[in-house]
């Protein structure tokens, strides 16, 4: 049965990863730069059509897929007994008796990272605790990133201190609608140097941004502060990542990295929370950036409930029957 039903390798490309160092402000990349509407949607549209996988091909892809998703929990009413079942289930995102039927129970596969209010940092770093799974923690006034600043640089140092190897920022949404691009930039560059070592993702909250050539614009500015990715939304805006979206940010990643030789990661957040979702953003990332963004240094989901419907068409592969969703423990 393994052999018959394997997988594939989705072990991690062998490379020597960097952080993006950031570069000086140009504001002439900036105002150079242009959306063309139609053209963006028309692409988006026929993505999901230019390409599709099958059986043990879908699979692997899937499995990639899981090992991208930042497993996330970010409500009022969070506990810590709920955030350490989180983190059992990113150390050991699918059943055992899956993976042992798809050849690879040998890999240790794991989500991407845990992502986590502050409050729940410390909790999740000692449920992680030898698993190799970081902890992400959202900061700088989450969501809507409008308390002082020195208040979210303490935040983000605390994170820090507490344990957090990724910090997912916001930024202040006014800087973009009022093209103030140095403020932007020196308040992304304030948060780069809090994070220190930590990983920061720079959340652009998109759906508030009214037009993609602003999503463009914010998306080079983050870039040249600093960020390692440059990530859609909160999760809690009324419009999340979308592929028109999408595809004009992972394109200012290409321009950045033609730009100046620096590599970004991208991640897509709320409202993906199905295995086919998935599937077309790692699509998206394959035929605009290349193999190295299906990797969790460059790419992760932010989700949920994405997990679950993965692990379940898994499961279909393996034995050719849905099982019922209340039969795979969601994060």
């Amino acid at each position: 049965m393994a052999k018959e039903k394997t997988a594939g390798n989705i072990l991690p490309l062998h490379h020597n990863y960097s952080r993006n160092p950031g570069t000086a402000l140009n504001l002439d990349w900036i105002d150079d730069l242009q959306v063309n509407l139609t053209a963006v949607e028309r692409r988006a549209a026929t993505l999901p059509k230019r390409r599709t996988v099958k059986k043990q091909w879908q699979a692997a892809w899937l499995l990639k897929a899981l090992t991208c998703i930042d497993l996330t929990t970010l409500n009022g009413d969070d506990t810590e007994g709920r955030v350490q079942r989180l983190c059992a289930k990113a150390a050991n995102p699918v059943r055992p008796d899956i993976l042992e039927a798809l050849g690879v129970a040998d890999k240790r596969i794991t989500t991407g990272a845990v992502c986590v209010y502050h409050e729940m940092v410390e909790t999740a770093v000692r449920a992680l605790e030898g698993t190799g799974v970081p902890v992400a923690a959202v900061s700088t006034g989450f969501p809507a990133g409008l308390s002082p600043l020195p208040e979210r640089l303490r935040e983000v140092k605390a994170s820090v201190d507490a344990g957090a190897k990724e910090i997912d920022i916001v930024i202040s949404r006014r800087h973009v609608l009022t093209q103030n691009w140095d403020a932007l930039y020196e308040e992304i560059k304030a948060f780069r140097e809090a994070c220190g070592d930590s990983r920061m993702k720079t959340i652009l909250a998109t759906g508030e941004l009214k037009t993609l050539r602003n999503v463009a614009k914010a998306s080079m500015v983050a870039m040249m502060a600093g960020s390692d990715y440059i990530k859609t939304s909160t999760g809690k805006e009324t419009v999340n990542a979308t592929l028109p979206t999408s595809l004009v940010m992972v394109r200012m990643i290409r321009e950045y990295m033609e730009l100046t030789g620096h590599k970004v990661g991208y991640k897509p957040a709320g409202g993906i929370s199905t295995a086919k979702d998935a599937m077309e953003y790692q699509f998206l990332m394959k035929e605009e950036l290349g193999r190295e963004w299906l990797e969790p240094y460059y790419f992760r989901f932010g989700a949920s409930s994405l997990l679950g419907d993965i692990e379940r068409q898994l499961e279909h592969f393996v034995t050719g029957r849905y099982a019922a969703g209340h039969h795979h423990s969601l994060a």
